[in-house]
């Protein structure tokens, strides 16, 4: 089958790969790397009608200038694709623009990451049910087996992309504080062994712990040489959002989202509130931040 790819970053190079080695014919636009095409425009005069084009850029305004210019490009019958981590509700309005040009618009909210070429992708797919049937040998191709559905209108695929990065917040974190109680317990404990064990038979067994296993053999067990800065990329807050909208408590997700933040803070002035407000009213000794001199300063002194 016939497939446009536009973006050839770390996962759209390696969707298009997976494609073709399963025989799939996949046209590329991007213009950072080599493609089959210089621009849009010759990327769908390389397509036979009707044409399937999957934009695979980053969320935010790139993937927005890119949904305008397809458009332009693609004619009436022809199927636009995004797989990034877009906004459900952009997804939603870009269907309805979409749909006013007899454009389809499909969202697939995607998961794999770099892992994807060798052991797929899963696919949660939003979208009018006709074009979504006709291009299932992409999805199956792209997906593991069982690795993919069609779940709900146009919209819902990004939207349970969004909660599916809602819960690997909560999940990451758990593990993190799990393993940073065990760093600091009084036994000297062998982390990468202890991973290593509870990817077999443990309830708490999943993908993310090998890879967190596969981490601190890379890294050693302190992971000395990672900041512990963790960013994030707008799902978390776009759940946080969501459920405060309808009203549903999701606390787990949201203390990862505010760790993830705190993370980022080499000093953090709550702290330092809370710090002085137990030396105001019970006399609790503060440290004070060391002097260039190198020595802590004795704020009694």
């Amino acid at each position: 089958m016939q497939l446009g790819m536009v973006g050839l970053g770390r996962m759209g190079g390696n969707m298009a790969e997976r494609l073709r080695r399963d025989g799939h014919e996949v046209m590329t636009y991007d213009p950072q790397v080599e493609s089959t095409a210089e621009s849009l425009e010759e990327l769908v005069s390389q397509l036979e009608a009707p044409r399937a084009v999957w934009i695979m850029v980053p969320s935010g305004d790139v993937t927005e200038r890119t949904f305008r210019e397809a458009l332009a490009a693609v004619e009436p019958g022809d199927t636009l694709l995004d797989g990034g981590n877009s906004f459900f509700r952009d997804s939603q309005r870009r269907h309805a623009v979409a749909q006013e040009h007899e454009v389809h618009f499909v969202d697939v909210g995607t998961s794999g990451g770099v892992w994807g070429l060798e052991v797929g992708y899963c696919l949660m797919i939003g979208g009018d049910a006709e074009p979504v049937e006709r291009l299932a040998p992409i999805f199956e191709t792209l997906a593991p087996p069982k690795g993919w559905a069609h779940v709900g209108s146009p919209g819902s695929g990004h939207f349970v992309k969004m909660v599916h990065n809602g819960i690997e917040y909560g999940l990451m974190q758990a593990y993190a504080e799990g393993f940073e109680l065990m760093h600091h317990s009084e036994f000297e404990l062998d982390l990468l062994r202890i991973a290593g064990i509870w990817r077999y038979g443990s309830v708490v067994r999943s993908w993310l712990l090998e890879l967190l296993h596969e981490a601190f053999e890379e890294h050693g067990s302190a992971l000395e040489d990672i900041a512990g800065y963790v960013e994030d990329s707008g799902e978390g807050r776009w759940t946080i959002n969501e459920a405060i909208n309808a009203a549903v408590p999701i606390p787990v997700i949201a203390s990862s989202l505010f760790a993830r933040f705190a993370s980022r803070r080499d000093i953090n002035f709550a702290a330092k509130v809370a710090a002085a407000l137990r030396n105001q009213f019970g006399g609790h000794a503060v440290r004070a931040i060391e002097k260039a001199a190198g020595r802590a300063h004795d704020p009694r002194a």
